[in-house]
């Protein structure tokens, strides 16, 4: 007897449902902007460019990106060109955190280069793909939220069979596995100063993947390949708007009406803030690849305020003897929930002490130092940079030492104060104080999220003033000599660790020679082109 196929999803059919909150009142409907790119009388041309208007690839942008000298203009550039033809200030001022914004450009090739459903499958062959750790097979159907993966590694022949068998594919960290992907997020990071992801969803014709829910991050919906029918809602209440968890799963009765319905067709853009509930589904007739690029999760005021109220707590009462005073003997009997309804002149004199305290709270409050512990978190949340061609060859990442004839070449010769350098990124490093000075950076970072500890190193009390000469003068180089030390030596090798993994030299000038330096600090070596 003839054994009948089961397919993956058969496997998989016992996964337990997410259950819904109850609902709640809509609020009232936010106004929602949409920019169509195209002229009048042009409506059937799809070829129309809204942005970039000579035709390039993505690979030509991010090539021409890559030689613009400030990675803060490059980062600035490469936004424009993601939510074009939304000027960046007016989506900043009008649409940030407050609304929807729909661009639909009738050009199917605007994205053409970030991803496809053929790098998908590349990855799936080449890569160690790990359910639930970097793909997602989900399912949406009847009202119902299911999630299907196996343990193990991700094979495309039980990939693919879930998805023949109606389940929408989620890659949820493609950064690791593209290296196109890796770049523009390395570059828009710097933008946002703030960690930017992503998540890669294919969704079979005629399917839902995913409930309805609300993100806690900002949304960037790409459509890449094939369209996908979206429903946008406003948030439930105000305490739904910003939200800082993501929402569990909702019901259509939860929602209330869309304030947007639309057809995403390959080329257009989406945004929403988080709070905004969303669900998407196919056609019939295609199928669909987007990319979600995300941003702002957990980098809100209250986020730093949970920093800064603890540590100026901690200061306070170290230096203010009114927050060192006792509680007085008998505040039990006539505070706390079960005396919230008392009418006790106690009450009010113990509320207005808490008033005086907090008011005196915030001349403790070391603002700067926890702005410090935030940028420490996004330091570490950062892919590391995507170092261009000419930066391989100006930094120790591409010196061009090497062994010939059964010894090194190109060492050997001396740095000296005309050598110039500077940063290879405005945001690829932050010098922090706390009972030491480290120089905290993002170059030693992996393209898995956190999969590496923060990197860092002590600096020197004498070397931090040249330090934040560096930072603070980027994109402009600075001389060897410039650094606030007595000797040449000691200003090279005050800066050994930054000089091998942070530092561009500057080959603008003309080089006397081609010989390099190497400079021996435990297994630390550093190279630098010789300037004169």
């Amino acid at each position: 007897m003839e054994r009948k196929h089961m397919s993956a999803l058969e496997l998989y059919k016992m996964m337990s449902t997410e259950a819904p909150p109850p609902a709640k009142n809509p609020p009232a409907l936010l106004n929602l902007t949409t920019f169509v790119c195209q002229k009048p009388g042009e409506e059937n041309q799809e070829e129309m460019e809204c942005v970039n208007g000579d035709g390039s690839t993505l690979e030509v942008l991010l090539s021409d990106l890559a030689n613009v000298n400030n990675s803060r203009e490059r980062a600035a550039q490469l936004f424009q060109w993601l939510i074009n033809p939304v000027p960046t200030k007016t989506f900043f001022r009008e649409t940030w955190e407050k609304q929807p914004v729909l661009i639909q450009r009738k050009n199917p090739h605007y994205y053409k280069g970030l991803f496809s459903t053929a790098e998908f499958d590349r990855i799936l062959r080449e890569e160690d793909v790990q359910y639930g750790v970097n793909l997602d097979v989900t399912s949406y159907t009847n009202g119902a939220r299911e999630t299907h993966n196996p343990p193990g590694r991700a094979l495309p022949f039980t990939v693919w069979d879930f998805y023949e068998s109606g389940c929408s594919l989620r890659m949820l960290n493609p950064q690791a596995f593209s290296s196109t992907a890796w770049n523009v997020l390395s570059i828009l990071q710097e933008h946002f100063g703030s960690m930017a992801g992503a998540n890669v969803y294919l969704t079979p014709p005629g399917t839902q993947g995913f409930a309805p829910h609300y993100d806690d991050i900002e949304a960037f919906v790409v459509q890449l390949e094939g369209k996908k029918h979206w429903r946008v809602y406003n948030p439930r209440s105000e305490n739904e708007v910003l939200p800082v968890f993501s929402s569990p799963n909702f019901k259509d009765t939860d929602i209330g009406s869309p304030i947007l319905e639309v057809v995403l067709e390959a080329g257009d853009l989406l945004y929403f803030p988080r709070g905004f509930i969303h669900q998407g589904d196919c056609l019939p007739d295609a199928h669909s690849l987007h990319i979600t690029i995300s941003s702002f999760q957990k980098n809100s005021w209250g986020d730093l305020l949970q920093k800064v109220v603890p540590a100026a707590l901690e200061v306070a009462m170290e230096e203010d003897v009114a927050f060192r005073q006792g509680l007085p003997l008998d505040y039990l009997t006539y505070m706390g929930v079960q005396n919230s309804d008392m009418d006790d002149p106690r009450r009010e004199k113990f509320f207005a002490r808490i008033e005086t305290l907090l008011k005196k709270l915030k001349y403790y409050a070391p603002v700067d130092a926890a702005v410090d512990q935030k940028a420490k978190d996004f330091l570490h949340d950062c892919l590391p940079p995507v170092l261009t061609p000419d930066e391989l060859a100006t930094s120790v990442q591409g010196a061009s030492v090497s062994w010939e004839g059964g010894r090194v070449v190109h060492r050997g010769a001396q740095i000296n104060s005309k050598t110039r350098v500077r940063l290879l990124r405005a945001g690829c490093a932050r010098l922090c104080s706390n009972e030491s000075v480290h120089l905290y950076y993002t170059t030693g970072n992996s393209r898995v999220y956190h999969k590496e500890e923060l990197k860092s190193f002590e600096i020197k009390t004498e070397y931090t003033d040249a330090i934040e000469l560096l930072i603070h003068s980027y994109p402009k180089y600075v001389t060897v000599g410039s650094f606030s030390c007595d000797s040449v030596e000691e200003k090279v090798c005050g800066f050994q660790n930054i000089l091998t993994y942070l530092l561009l030299v500057d080959t603008t000038q003309k080089i006397k020679d081609d010989w390099l330096i190497q400079f021996h600090s435990g297994s630390i070596d550093v190279y630098l082109n010789n300037l004169d």
